[in-house]
Order: structure tokens, then sequence, then C-alpha cells
């Protein structure tokens, strides 16, 4: 139920979000909306949700079974976004936040839950997409793998500088949230962080990597991205020689699964990615530069009579109208299909299963703990 127009924000649980503070969206002269709400659910991307008069409310930060009050910052014609104000029925299942900056800072997602019960809700989520966006009811989805490190996994962090304040943007607008420690990067990330809080600094990013000056990309996280070639590994079908690595990067997975083929070939528009991934190249590994489609129908027609493995691993907006036109070719054995964006990877599969594929199984990977984010590992076959 609404509760009127007032503004209450002494909340006595955690975490407390002040629209001053974080730069929630609510106009100067617009008396903010506060909402009674009960969650129900977690949504992709971390919100809890929950019903008032018939709307959905998306409100971050909550728990499955609480009661909350809600203020709304945007205000749309079948849902509405707001902020935590305040817990008024906390779920036993809620625990203290380890870092100081959660629910201002931008960065994490599930602080405030058992790890345990991160992996669970990420599962269903991932599920509740497969269902909804690839249209594959009681889709094969498998337990969430945990990360090894729950917390200090990440190798690099991107961080922002401004009049001399060095951290994370605000979950709500782009107020900069003074950072001295980061409890997901790495020890020597923070090192280095408080080694930048000691010295001169100009506005803008700073990049904090441990790779210092590469210039591709590369996975956040060492530990759980060896779980990923583990996965990967363990579903691809055996007896066929080529494994076809699309945007290959600097040859995570070829360098990695080589001796499970007799021909690696991977392909990648980065040239700096292309040029480390044939400097580190084994024998049977061949790496090409270019555009992924028009070299993807290549390689194809090449190797139509021995068939192929397709492993595909496109950044977080998912596979271009390119490639996924040539996903029907006769050369596909199996298509393993990896992504940081299970939304997207649904919408493909979809059109997959439209070409006349079937999905054996679905692996999700916890790859950015206390994130909303999730990877996930898709086995994918020809029908016949």
């Amino acid at each position: 139920m609404r509760v009127g127009k007032r503004r209450e924000l002494d909340p006595k649980g955690k975490p407390q979000i002040d629209a001053k503070t974080v730069g929630v969206g609510v106009k100067a002269d617009r008396r903010p909306e506060l909402v009674e709400l009960e969650i129900k659910d977690i949504a992709y991307g971390g919100a809890g949700v929950g019903k008032a008069e018939g709307k959905v409310h998306f409100v971050p930060f909550t728990v499955p079974g609480e009661r909350v009050l809600a203020e709304v910052y945007s205000d749309r014609k079948r849902f509405s976004e707001g902020s935590l104000v305040k817990v008024l029925d906390a779920s036993p299942e809620r625990i203290q936040p380890k870092c100081q900056y959660f629910g201002v800072c931008g960065g994490c997602a599930y602080q405030h839950m058992p790890y345990a019960l991160q992996l669970r809700w990420k599962q269903a989520q991932v599920r509740s997409l497969f269902e909804r966006i690839g249209g594959i009811p009681d889709a094969p989805v498998q337990e969430v793998v945990p990360s090894p490190l729950e917390w200090n996994y990440r190798n690099r962090i991107r961080l922002h500088v401004s009049e001399g304040r060095i951290g994370f943007f605000a979950k709500y607008g782009r107020s900069l949230v003074d950072i001295h420690r980061c409890e997901i990067a790495n020890d020597a990330l923070n090192l280095r962080l408080a080694a930048l809080r000691k010295s001169p600094l100009r506005n803008g990013e700073v990049l904090l990597d441990e790779r210092m000056d590469k210039r591709f990309f590369e996975q956040t996280n060492s530990a759980a991205a060896e779980q990923l070639v583990a996965i990967v590994s363990r579903l691809l079908v055996p007896g066929v020689p080529v494994l076809v690595d699309a945007y290959c990067g600097a040859g995570f997975f070829g360098h990695r699964l080589a001796d499970r083929f007799s021909e690696v070939v991977g392909i990648e528009s980065n040239r700096a990615a292309v040029a480390e991934a044939v400097r580190a190249a084994g024998p049977g590994e061949r790496y090409v530069c270019g555009d992924v489609a028009a070299e993807l129908s290549r390689v194809l027609d090449l190797h139509q009579e021995e068939g192929v493995v397709l492993l595909l691993d496109p950044p977080a907006a998912g596979l271009g109208h390119g490639v996924a036109s040539l996903l029907g070719h006769r050369a596909v054995r199996q298509i393993m299909y990896v992504s940081c964006d299970p939304a997207t990877q649904a919408r493909d599969v979809r059109e997959l299963l439209a070409k006349g594929y079937r999905l054996e199984t679905v692996v999700p990977l916890d790859m950015f703990p206390q994130t909303a984010d999730v990877e996930v590992i898709a086995s994918i076959m020809p029908s016949c």
C-alpha cells in the first residue's frame, strides 16, 4: 500500500539510502512518494520485487520475505523503481554487509545476503530469463558453481577521480563515492589504491589492473576463470577435431583447450588481443584478426566435412546478426555459448532453437560474488 508523501529517512534497517547523498532522481520541487511493500522475489539485476496497488516495484538491497518502505524515484506506467528507506520487518536471512560503502556504492548488490542465498537466487534468475526471453519452460539450468573466493577476487577495477576524490559512482545518479578500500578487489589492487590516495590525482578514470598495460579483455576473477574452462571442457562432445573460438580475445579458451583438438582457430577483432594470442600459441593453434562474422563464415566453410565445436564468448550485447545467421552451418557439431549476460544469451538461444538446435544444459558460474552478475555456459546441440 502507498503510505503518503512524507520523507522518513531514519531507518533502523540496513542499508540507509539518502536521496541527497546518492543522487536519487527526485526533483527538488517534488515531495518524495513513499510506498510500503512486501518483497516477493529478486529480479535479475539485484532489485527486490514487490507489488502495491497492482503495480510492480523494484527496490535494491532487499530480501524476499521482508516488509520495507521505499522511496519511488522512477514511476512508469507498469512498474516503478525505488530506493530502500527502511526495513520494517527484516528477513532472518539478512546479514550485515562487510563493506562500509554497501548500499551507496553502485558496485555490489548482494552483500546483505549469505553467499549460499546469493547463489540460489542467481540460479532462479537464470532459469527465469531462459523461460521468459528464451521461450524455454523448465530450462535445464544447473546449480550455480560458486566462486573459490567470495571476497577479494577481482584482479582489475576501474576508478573515477573528481576534485581529489577517488572511487566508484553511486548506486543512484552520477555522484562519486570516495573509496578507501574495495572488499571485492584483491589485496594487490587495494594496496595500489592506498598508494594512489596519497598521490596528486587528475580528474578522469584510473584503471588498476594486475596485467598493467594490457589493452584487451580478460576474466576479472582468476580462480573462477579456471573453473570456467573446466566446465566447458567437461561439456565438450568427443570426436570433433576442430575448435573454432569466436570472440577469442587473447586465446583464453584456445590455449587451455588445445589438447582436446587437432586444430584450434581463434577469431577476434582486437589487434592487441590477437597479437598476444599468437605470441602464446602452441602447435595447432591459429588466431585470426578481423570481423568475427566474415572470418567465421570462411572458417566454417573450410571445415564443413570434419565438423567443428563452435565456442562463442561474445560481449554482453550478445551475438550480432551476422554471426547469428551463420549458426545453422552444417560444420557446427556443438555450440558452447559463454556469456556474462544471460538475458542476451537467452535471446540468442531462442534463435538457435528456431534453427533446429536443442539446449542440452545451462551451467551458471558465479564469476562475480556479491554483485548481481553471473557467467553462464550453455551447451547447444544440433537436433539431428
